[in-house]
C-alpha cells in the first residue's frame, strides 16, 4: 500500500511538471467554442472503427470513444516509442498483480496523461468516454492505441496523420 501511495504521489507530480511543457498534446479545460472538430469512434473488442485519422496540427480535437466491446479499453495518443514504454508499464502491472487497468494499479493520472504527455482514457464496456486533445506542431509518428495487454498486438491501434 505505501509503495503504491509513493508511485502515485511520484506519477501526480511528474505530470504535473509536465502539464506545462508543452509534450505532445493537452487535455486541459477547453469549451466548446475552441474545439475544430468532434471524431467519434467506437472501440470493439480487439477492433477500433478507424486505422487512420486525418487531424490538422493545432486543431483541438473532442474525440467521443464509444465502446461497444465486451472487455475495457483504453485511448492513448502518443508516438510509437511512448506507446511501446506504455504497452510494458502494462504488461508489468498485471504480472505483479496490481491488476492492470482492471485494478487500475495506481495508473490512471487524474488529468487523463501517462506519464504527462499521453493523453488518455480508460472505457469500461457499453460507456463513452471523452479526450480533447490539441495535435502539436511539427510532430509526426503519432498513433492512438489501447495498451491494455494483447489489445495492441490484436489491432487496437491507428494512425494520426497530421496535415498541414
Amino acid at each position: 500500500m505505501r509503495k503504491t501511495l509513493l508511485t502515485l504521489a511520484l506519477g501526480l507530480a511528474t505530470t504535473a511538471a509536465f502539464a506545462g511543457a508543452g509534450h505532445g498534446g493537452s487535455q486541459a479545460a477547453v469549451s466548446d467554442a475552441d474545439i475544430d472538430r468532434t471524431i467519434r469512434l467506437e472501440a470493439g473488442d480487439m477492433w477500433f472503427n478507424a486505422e487512420n485519422l486525418d487531424i490538422a496540427p493545432g486543431d483541438t480535437i473532442k474525440f467521443e470513444i464509444v465502446n461497444t466491446g465486451n472487455l475495457e479499453h483504453e485511448f492513448v495518443i502518443g508516438d510509437a516509442k511512448a506507446q511501446e514504454e506504455h504497452r510494458e508499464m502494462m504488461q508489468a502491472m498485471m504480472g505483479s498483480g496490481d491488476g492492470g487497468h482492471g485494478g487500475h494499479g495506481g495508473h490512471d493520472m487524474a488529468e487523463g496523461e501517462h506519464g504527462g504527455s499521453m493523453p488518455s482514457v480508460t472505457i469500461a464496456p457499453g460507456d463513452t468516454a471523452e479526450l480533447v486533445w490539441t495535435a502539436p506542431q511539427n510532430v509526426d509518428g503519432l498513433e492512438y492505441a489501447c495498451n491494455i495487454p494483447g489489445h495492441y498486438e490484436a489491432g487496437m491501434s491507428g494512425n494520426i496523420d497530421l496535415q498541414g
